[in-house]
């Protein structure tokens, strides 16, 4: 079988499990068997598949039919400008979150050095990423998973950051290590309740410990709020991703301990989405 015709049988397969994104997907998971870009599958449709490779891509149309997400079956995802490796186990990073980077970027576009701390690293893309657009910036990123860390150590290597960054295991009430400039989190801010309501993707396969934020979706969220007031340098911003409904109940809780807000970003839907607030 030829590669146009594998993408074809595999996308059929896609669309009729209802997956979003059938000829995308087929032609990500055979790339990925391939060890080629997308170009290149262009370029050589004609080109016949062993027919180990073929076997191999079908287990991966398989499971993604079953609704396993790409990310995971090509331990890879893009973000914001660069590719990070990804497992099970570890939330996958979504392009909304990238609305926290550009406003990181426009908050410190004067600033020539930064101490950072990010709380629930997941996979190291937020901070990272910020460390690779500035060259005189730190960080620490702490997260409770003992797979989370071991990722991000792996990212950090990748991008070359070792010397910039430390990750640590630890939660939130127990960290007390330094002061900071800039605290940053997308925390898990999901209700309880609401969690079975999310696509089949992310309730199956994606960690629940990465999107429970308890009976209101704010358990995580106070726990930052109180620790960033003890972490946070006076004038030092904090930056939280939060669910579209919960802009003012965080503002109450962001006065309560302190921070004055800045503003609130939109995402590419429209929805509220970040944060920006200031410790006085």
């Amino acid at each position: 079988m030829n590669i146009q015709k594998a993408i074809l049988e595999g996308a059929s397969i896609l669309k009729k499990n209802k997956i979003s994104s059938p000829n995308l997907d087929s032609e990500i998971l055979l790339s990925k068997v391939i060890n080629r870009n997308r170009e290149y599958i262009i370029l050589n449709s004609n080109k016949n598949l062993s027919k180990k490779k073929l076997g191999d891509y079908k287990k991966l149309i398989k499971q993604r039919s079953l609704g396993k997400p790409v990310a995971y079956l090509t331990s890879i995802k893009s973000f914001w400008k660069n590719e990070f490796v990804l497992s099970e186990g570890v939330l996958i990073p979504r392009p909304d979150t990238e609305t926290m980077i550009e406003e990181v970027l426009n908050l410190t576009k004067h600033k020539y050095s930064l101490n950072i701390l990010d709380i629930g690293s997941g996979s190291g893309c937020i901070l990272l990423s910020i460390l690779n657009e500035k060259k005189n910036f730190s960080g620490i990123g702490i997260d409770v998973s003992k797979k989370c860390i071991e990722l991000c150590k792996i990212n950090t290597k990748k991008l070359g950051l070792s010397n910039r960054v430390k990750f640590y295991k630890s939660d939130v009430d127990n960290f007390n290590y330094g002061k900071y400039d800039l605290i940053i989190s997308n925390p898990p801010y999901i209700k309880k309740a609401g969690l079975k309501y999310l696509e089949k993707d992310v309730f199956c396969y994606e960690p629940s410990l990465a999107l429970n934020g308890g009976l209101d979706g704010l358990s995580a969220i106070r726990k930052i709020i109180n620790k960033s007031s003890e972490l946070i340098k006076k004038n030092g911003k904090l930056i939280l991703e939060i669910a579209f409904d919960q802009k003012e109940k965080v503002k109450e809780l962001l006065n309560k301990k302190g921070f004055y807000i800045n503003k609130v970003l939109k995402d590419i839907a429209k929805n509220d989405r970040c944060i920006i607030s200031t410790k006085i």
